[in-house]
């Protein structure tokens, strides 16, 4: 179930052009992942954040594994480009962090809202539970000095965009996520199945119809012979 879930996910992140993503070794587990930041307000606009992202056996019952293969001077991403993100955490709560079973992992997640998250960390960081503590001082105190690192980090970026890769515009916006309602969501049917109802409709339809005419004979009829009664 997995791999089916894995692959439909791999085939609709393909269309987006915020996040470039490929298969390792042809291992549908195991991702190489290259965020594209596309808004034009953001500090890391231009980035081209390459990653690994890997998953385990009972996905989506457990959270993926995401790491930046170029660790960024960020409060949340640790030096070793892991994150410190609540979607990434076993699902339930966590009494010692605080985390709510909402916040953190569900099945009902994607790697799509995974990806979206980590984008909206980028800028939107979290000094007070840091994975970087130097990084969290820093964006505290001397704001300026934290803006021309991640400038910096930004233009270290770019040396891995690939050579035939078109960079994408901020006219590519990143969508909202919209959570699965089960783990079946990506499932492909095997029958075709029309979305509208409508053979059932247009039945309903004619029978509705049907009724009307009837119905109108029937008035007829009735006042005919009313009309000859009173006569």
């Amino acid at each position: 179930m997995a791999e089916r879930i894995l692959m439909n996910e791999f085939k609709a992140l393909l269309k987006e052009k915020w996040v470039h993503v490929e298969l390792h070794d042809d291992d549908i587990f195991n991702w190489e992942v290259a965020l594209i930041v596309i808004n034009p307000d953001s500090m890391y606009y231009g980035g081209y954040f390459k990653a690994s992202m890997t998953f385990p056996p009972n996905y989506p019952y457990a959270p993926p594994n995401f790491r930046f293969l170029k660790p960024l001077h960020h409060p949340n991403i640790y030096t070793n480009g892991q994150l410190c993100i609540s979607i990434l955490h076993a699902p339930g709560e966590d009494a010692m962090s605080g985390e709510l079973a909402s916040e953190r992992w569900s099945p009902a997640q994607r790697v799509e809202s995974v990806l979206i998250s980590i984008i909206s960390l980028l800028d939107d960081a979290e000094p007070s539970s840091p994975a970087n503590v130097d990084a969290a001082v820093m964006l505290r105190k001397e704001p300026e000095v934290y803006r021309r690192l991640v400038k910096a980090d930004v233009e270290k970026s770019k040396l891995d965009i690939p050579a035939d890769f078109e960079m994408p515009t901020h006219d590519a916006p990143v969508r909202e996520p919209v959570e699965k309602e089960d783990i079946d969501f990506w499932a492909e049917s095997d029958a075709d199945s029309d979305v509208f109802g409508g053979s059932d409709s247009d039945d309903d339809l004619d029978m509705d119809q049907s009724s009307g005419s009837d119905m109108e004979e029937v008035d007829g009829s009735a006042d005919d012979g009313s009309a000859e009664t009173k006569e």
